[in-house]
């Protein structure tokens, strides 16, 4: 049995909100890529069983303008959360395809971690906002995987999707 990973870093925020940055919401740009990764998803066949999703407005506000139709755990252990704790969140996961929504650079480590080779993409190494990587593990359970195993199948970044 194999394991898909969709790592989704959230959709570009809007600066001009007042409040703390765990409130920010998304800016119009980054509502409109929201709702064009949640169409890539879906034409790719890239859809999730679960998505745990960082407890910020702005990861909150992508998941619900991807419109996918799993249920979502808000997760505060995700919030600006490093690798670690990102992959510790990970092992717990009971579901065979799991979309997990969170912030850099966190994300753009725990990516690099993961996958045995990066895709030849000059974007990756950064993981703008909305960046979005599908990898694949062939493990049984998310307990079991360990860095540098997971095979990429897709990498795009929104401004693709325009």
């Amino acid at each position: 049995m194999s394991l898909k990973l969709i790592l989704m870093r959230h959709a570009k925020s809007s600066w001009n909100s007042p409040g703390p940055d765990h409130d920010r919401p998304l800016n119009a740009r980054g509502r409109d890529a929201a709702l064009q990764l949640g169409d890539w998803l879906r034409a790719q066949g890239h859809l999730p069983d679960v998505a745990l999703v960082s407890s910020a407005a702005r990861t909150q506000e992508t998941f619900a303008r991807l419109k996918l139709d799993c249920p979502a755990h808000s997760e505060r252990a995700l919030y600006l959360a490093e690798a670690a704790k990102m992959h510790s969140v990970l092992s717990k996961a009971q579901q065979a395809s799991v979309l997990m929504l969170g912030h850099n650079p966190g994300i753009a480590e725990f990516a690099e971690v993961l996958v045995q080779k990066a895709p030849e993409h000059d974007r990756f190494m950064d993981y703008p906002t909305g960046a979005t990587l599908v990898v694949e593990f062939d493990v049984p359970l998310w307990a079991n995987v360990v860095p540098h195993s997971g095979r990429v199948l897709d990498f795009v970044v929104p401004r693709e999707l325009e």
